[in-house]
């Protein structure tokens, strides 16, 4: 059976026949991307308002796994939270029957097919990605005209939603500068058009927009969130490793420079010494190793199968390749090999050398391809690899 494409290549599938070239340079971070397409099942099985039922209808969901929101009136809490803290589920159905939406945050969390969704997407763009679902009764509208402080793309999976586009006030906000509507007026918008199902638009941070279900038919929409590092993180931590071996970096700032008669003088010239001594000292590499890493460990482990087929490792014979879109990176020493991957570090013993790296330079292994190890070692490692989701049998 044939990989549906949002799995197999997810940008494809996001803004064909746009190609990835194209949208790094003409569009991303800079302006919008509005994908139309005659194709309503592009996204079939990767989600559905009858998913969205079950999940609702048979899970004790927590305050946080659910929200509602109705441009006017609002919704308020209580009417779809028990004081307990768990959702009431007739308190949604009813809210929702009168025209809120309903709002799954990082629904990816708990759903195995979002979540493989996410770690593919991650692996091309190394960043967090995540998902919010929106499901909108007909004619209703849950939010008013705001900007996001991260990049999304959007994919419309059943249904139809009317969007604008307005000015972009702030380019590129950083994370954690929230809109604010008292300072940020819509005005006429700039772009209006219908989102249809098997549709996609990219929207970059900042640009003002507010959408609502179109038709007689409820909208059901993922928005999937670009969770990113900036240069000004990297230098930031380039700078810190700078000042963790430059005791001067560390000493503290001039007594009473909080006073109104304190002399910025000598240390403007201090500061500008600095300044050029962090210019000399400051490293990419040891900035962007810890980003790497630091992404790298932060994933998600998608162990998928581990249990199920445990007994998969025990047969000699039995063909392995690398899991797809796995995130890894490759450390060893005379005494161990150490694979950096998803959830944190994985060791093996020196003598797996040769057959790790033909693992981790595309190609399959079974136990013969650890030759520096006997065959019951050989299969400890081949399960270790298959326990933490990083082989997969062929």
């Amino acid at each position: 059976m044939t990989a549906p494409l949002w799995l197999t290549d997810p940008f494809r599938a996001m803004i064909d026949p746009i190609d990835r070239e194209t949208f790094f340079r003409d569009y991303h971070e800079k302006k919008p991307l509005i994908v139309h397409r005659e194709d309503p099942g592009r996204y079939a099985g990767l989600l559905s308002i009858a998913r969205i039922d079950d999940i609702v209808s048979s899970i004790d969901l927590r305050e946080g796994a659910l929200d509602m929101a109705r441009s006017e009136p609002p919704v308020q809490r209580e009417d779809y939270m028990f004081d307990t803290g768990y959702v009431d589920r007739g308190g949604v159905a009813n809210q929702y029957r009168q025209g809120a939406t309903v709002i799954l945050p990082q629904l990816h969390m708990m759903d195995a097919v979002l979540g493989e969704f996410c770690r593919a997407v991650e692996s091309l763009l190394s960043c967090h990605v995540q998902t919010n679902i929106y499901l909108t009764p007909p004619d209703n509208q849950g939010f008013n005209t705001h900007y996001d402080d991260h990049d999304v793309f959007v994919m419309q999976i059943e249904g139809e939603k009317l969007w604008r586009f307005y000015e972009t006030p702030v380019e590129n906000p950083y994370r954690g500068e929230g809109f604010r509507p008292d300072a940020h007026k819509a005005g006429e918008p700039v772009a209006e058009f219908v989102l249809k199902a098997g549709e996609c638009i990219y929207v970059p941070r900042g640009l003002m927009h507010d959408a609502q279900t179109h038709g007689d038919t409820a909208s059901l929409h993922i928005t999937l969130g670009l969770i990113v590092k900036t240069w000004a993180d990297l230098m930031l931590e380039a700078v810190s490793e700078v000042a963790l071996r430059t005791p001067a970096m560390r000493h503290s700032l001039p007594p009473g420079f909080a006073r109104p008669d304190f002399d910025r003088t000598d240390a403007e010239v201090q500061f500008r010494d600095m300044a050029e001594m962090l210019a000399r000292e400051m490293s990419v590499d040891g900035a962007m190793d810890f980003f790497v890493d630091s992404f790298i460990r932060s994933r998600v482990p998608n162990t998928r199968g581990a249990i199920s087929n445990y007994l998969a490792p025990n047969s000699a014979s039995q063909t392995f390749k690398l899991r797809p879109f796995v995130p890894w990176r490759f450390a060893g020493d005379e005494t161990e090999n150490v694979i950096i991957t998803a959830g944190g570090e994985v060791r093996f013993p020196a003598e797996a050398e040769q057959g790790l790296h033909t693992l981790l330079d595309g190609g399959t292994v079974t136990a013969a391809s650890f030759v520096g190890q006997d065959d019951s070692a050989a299969i400890e490692t081949l399960g270790k690899l298959h326990a933490f989701g990083l082989i997969i049998p062929v």
